[in-house]
């Protein structure tokens, strides 16, 4: 009897949801009806009786210059909707829940999603934030939110909300979303003041996924603690009654309407060149669901390509490969090497992932040796080309490539880690002091599903990553070889040549050359140098996977 007594309760339960929240929705409706009613009656009004009315202007009609010179204080009213053009902060729940959480907290807020869509405002983002942060480390909110979350902000950026908050220095974001999931942006990319938002409990390092006791954040009381009289010069918001309550205690006030133009990297407040996470897409409801709808198909695809390098030869792996929904596109062409010429050729490549040594020996059809650093234990085992470890000590390091490329042809990539945006970081200067024999390799990959590589997670499922992408893409773009008076045996430097071989790649590949390196890379992205104990880098190996 216990059991169908607990089935009769939770229905009863839900049909109270779906009753409440249909009459919550008729009240709100009725409540903007009456407010478009009585605005209507005001302004048929003379002049002389009308009252002040709730109805602002959009944001495009915002005049910038004016903002430029007068440097106003400046409030939001929430992140999506406002300065953000989705309207749901479900994907951003879900990157915490994918990128710092796990893959089985992901799948339990995805099948929240019909609840979710049952319960209201304020109980749906309570049940978001307790399956998103229940146990989650604040360390790895802390990371998510310094190295992924940025990214899909900067796709998602409102650009009429973006031009309005950069022409002033003031601006305070209220917000009901945790306020750890946006306060590192907003101040980091946007440079708010201050980021007033809905707080998290947390009991010693970890989150308990419960909201403080004070609650849900409600914008127009924080509002008024935060300023007290004196008001905000503007307020920015949705079309929401909330909001147009929000910025009815500004002195001036503006509708933003969604959605904006895309705001394009040109435009972006910092340039984005470093950042982290599996996840290549927006994850909404629908885009998270055919995820994990795939991954069943995509790690037996990406178990099927990889053997398939592995265990046949260059010309039928590439068939095979190409057959399963690899797309490799080749250009240029490597004249054969002398007879008379001693050393092997020294191929210099751009770095997107592991992988780039790999898909280059297979276009060029010859087995290819590829020098490594802290390279983990599964991927030197499944590599079908020759990894040689360095030792960061440059004179032996020097030592070890010089008798590699007398026994054949060496592939390094002097950036030392993998890059995934249009940029180039510092090329190291070592392999130019190596050889006369230097021919520049410009590769780029593009991946629709999964990243294939990582800062701060298991660098061992970088590959496996790659593969399980339904269409991974790589452009290989072969250079002709440098001459021989742009190299060192022509009478310049090493630190030359880096640079000029650097430019050659940026300019074949569209991309901007950085003075940034693998140090600056991972101290950003996983708060450390990159340097990872070898006893270690079997589990969990954050060093770096090529020429430094």
């Amino acid at each position: 009897m216990v059991f169908p007594m607990v089935l009769l309760r939770l229905l009863d339960w839900v049909l109270y949801q779906l009753l409440a929240n249909s009459f919550y929705r008729a009240a709100r409706k009725m409540k903007s009806y009456w407010f478009n009613f009585e605005y209507s009656i005001i302004s048929s009004k003379p002049q002389h009786l009308q009252q002040p009315c709730l109805s602002f202007p959009s944001v495009t009609k915002c005049d910038l210059e004016a903002l430029r010179a007068s440097q106003p204080t400046l409030a939001f009213c929430d992140v999506h909707k406002v300065l953000l053009n989705t309207h749901s902060f479900f994907p951003f729940f879900m990157l915490v829940a994918f990128e710092g959480g796990s893959i089985l907290r992901a799948l339990l807020l995805l099948l929240s999603c019909p609840l979710l869509l049952i319960l209201n405002h304020d109980m749906n983002l309570k049940l978001m934030t307790f399956i998103t942060f229940c146990g989650l480390r604040i360390k790895d909110m802390e990371c998510v939110s310094r190295a992924v979350l940025p990214k899909f902000y900067l796709e998602n950026l409102n650009l009429h909300a973006y031009e309005v908050m950069a022409s002033s220095s003031s601006k305070v974001v209220f917000t009901s979303v945790p306020r750890v999931m946006v306060e590192g942006f907003l101040k980091e990319y946007l440079s708010v003041c201050n980021v007033i938002g809905t707080e998290l409990q947390t009991f010693g390092t970890y989150f308990t996924g419960f909201v403080s006791d004070s609650g849900l954040l409600v914008k127009h009381r924080a509002l008024k603690e935060y300023f007290g009289d004196r008001k905000p010069d503007i307020g920015i918001g949705s079309s929401s009654f909330d909001d147009h309550i929000f910025m009815s205690l500004c002195k001036e006030g503006y509708v933003v309407n969604n959605p904006s133009p895309m705001l394009g990297r040109e435009k972006y407040p910092k340039p984005l060149i470093f950042h982290d996470g599996r996840l290549a897409f927006l994850p909404t409801p629908s885009a998270t669901l055919l995820m994990f709808m795939w991954l069943p198909i995509g790690i037996l695809l990406a178990i099927y390509r990889i053997l398939v390098g592995i265990l046949l030869p260059y010309k039928w792996a590439m068939i095979l490969g190409v057959w399963s929904g690899i797309n490799l596109n080749v250009k240029g062409i490597m004249r054969s090497q002398s007879s008379e010429q001693k050393k092997g050729v020294l191929y210099v490549c751009t770095h997107r992932t592991l992988l780039d040594p790999v898909f280059l020996s297979t276009c060029l059809a010859k087995p290819l040796t590829a020098v490594t650093y802290s390279l983990s234990k599964v991927s030197e085992f499944i590599a079908p080309i020759r990894t040689v470890r360095l030792t960061r000590d440059r004179k032996q390091d020097a030592q070890t490539m010089q008798k590699l490329l007398s026994e054949g042809d060496l592939v390094v990539c002097p950036e030392g880690t993998t890059c995934r945006e249009p940029y180039l970081l510092r090329f190291s200067s070592l392999f130019a002091e190596l050889a006369d024999e230097i021919v520049p390799v410009a590769m780029n990959a593009h991946v629709s599903m999964f990243y294939g590589t990582t800062a701060a997670g298991l660098k061992c499922l970088d590959p496996i990553f790659f593969f399980m992408n339904p269409r991974p893409c790589y452009h290989i773009h072969i250079l002709g070889k440098v001459p021989k008076e742009l190299t060192c045996a022509g009478g310049r430097s090493s630190c030359e040549v880096a640079n000029y071989i650097q430019s050659q790649l940026a300019l074949a590949l569209g991309f901007q050359c950085t003075t940034l390196t693998r140090r600056d890379k991972y101290l950003m992205l996983a708060g450390n140098e990159g340097i990872v104990n070898q006893e270690h880098n079997t589990n969990n190996n954050k060093g770096q996977t090529s020429l430094s």
